[in-house]
């Protein structure tokens, strides 16, 4: 069956393609059964490599016994789930010793490099490292409305009003982005799908990587962290409630964030002010894996009761921030994304930098309007950064895009996907 990670042309490709032309070797992270094996096929295809499937029992076993083997050939070497064996990358470094010409080897890989044994740490200095992240909502439009470039470059959003009603909002949110849970045709069989992946997830992926004392906590753990997702971890309530100890926790976070499970998004600006606080923020990377955790559908997530309104609002938030973070994963010059906080409250969800010192700042809210008050963050932190403040956006559910003062505008949240 083909699923819609066969169908949709994924940005990360030409990206890899344009890196290896600079490159010796790049490596495509990312969770399990996020589309990397179709892209590492893709680029083999462009570029006439040859693909070592490390998935398949056989060639795992050949390349372990004789990585230098397994790997010599004059053209691209792809080689899937790399961390199967990680003693190929020994045999990588002694070929980079006599070469370092761009375009000889693309990874895949599972989880995040720096989580690996010592043997994996071989290529420090020689490896550009690439997230592909489940698909965004523009590559599954087939649309390129590029916000975060535009507002990067100064360049004015579309004004037309947004026609995304609040249940294509909340589909879109459940639904996720993990090609297979997008090709099943009912909100059970998805369901089943989420429930398996992360089993599968913490049964193998974090099993690989240690050896889990209390592995049964994980479960657990990780849908406490799903209840704090677009907030500020809070490791000592996560434990309390998992049963476990707050170092325990710790080293379990950093496991399933290897894994590609949450993602913490770092605190940003922390010299900028002296109140400004340094604890990151939590999501579960694919919206759609948080509302299984959560037990979110889009019956529950439409309610107007304060729980579920609350529930929304961080769903949504999780949501943008990764749509976000897609866009600056396919982009040159970003010099980093995190939250800003302040001790006294004041809070803007992602600021993301530009290697020059640029900034834009988002803030993301579930409502059909945006009162003046919703703009204070990001008014701060304009006021904080001056010239170096380039545009700050309060996405929402309504349809108006509009500016509401100097660098501060209104915009729909699918302006991620549709052009306006």
């Amino acid at each position: 069956m083909e699923t819609p990670g066969d169908l949709v042309d994924r940005r990360i490709v030409d990206v890899a393609l344009a890196r290896l032309s600079d490159e010796p070797v790049v490596l495509l992270e990312g969770p399990r059964t996020v589309g990397k094996s179709t892209a590492l096929r893709e680029l083999a295809r462009r570029l006439g490599g040859e693909v070592l499937d490390l998935d398949d029992p056989a060639t795992r076993d050949a390349v372990a016994a004789d990585p230098s083997t397994m790997i010599q050939s004059g053209s691209l070497i792809c080689i899937d789930e790399y961390q199967h064996a990680p003693a190929v990358l020994d045999a990588i470094k002694a070929r980079l010793n006599r070469s370092t010409r761009p375009g000889q080897f693309v990874l895949t890989g599972s989880a995040r490099h720096e989580s690996l044994p010592a043997a994996a740490q071989a290529l420090t200095g020689r490896l550009h490292r690439m997230t592909v992240y489940p698909l965004a909502q523009a590559e599954l439009e087939a649309a390129r409305p590029d916000l975060l470039g535009r507002l990067l470059a100064a360049s004015a959003a579309g004004q037309s009003a947004s026609t995304t009603s609040r249940q294509d909002y909340l589909e879109r949110l459940t639904r996720g982005g993990f090609p297979l849970a997008l090709a099943r045709r009912s909100e059970s069989a998805r369901n089943r799908w989420f429930d398996d992946y992360i089993r599968l997830t913490l049964e193998r992926d974090v099993r690989e990587l240690s050896k889990v004392r209390q592995a049964r906590a994980l479960p657990v753990l990780l849908e406490r962290l799903a209840g704090q997702t677009a907030q500020v971890l809070n490791t000592t309530a996560a434990a309390t409630a998992t049963g476990i100890d707050p170092h325990t926790a710790r080293d379990y976070i950093r496991l399933l964030e290897s894994v590609f499970l949450i993602h913490l998004l770092p605190a940003w600006g922390t010299t900028l002010t002296s109140r400004s606080a340094n604890a990151p923020k939590v999501h579960v990377l694919d919206p759609g894996v948080a509302a299984r955790l959560l037990r979110l559908t889009p019956d529950k997530l439409a309610r107007r009761d304060p729980t579920s309104l609350t529930q929304l609002g961080h769903l949504l938030e999780t949501f943008v921030v990764a749509e976000l973070l897609k866009e600056a994963s396919w982009m040159d010059g970003i010099a980093g994304a995190g939250h800003w906080r302040t001790y006294d409250g004041v809070e803007v969800d992602l600021v993301i930098e530009r290697d020059d010192g640029g900034v834009v700042a988002f803030e993301v809210k579930a409502a059909g309007r945006v009162p003046g008050e919703d703009f204070r963050g990001l008014r701060k932190l304009r006021e904080a950064l001056g010239d170096a403040f380039l545009a700050g956006t309060v996405l929402y559910t309504g349809q108006r895009t509009y500016t509401f003062e100097d660098r501060l505008h209104a915009m729909p949240v699918d302006r991620l996907w549709t052009a306006g």
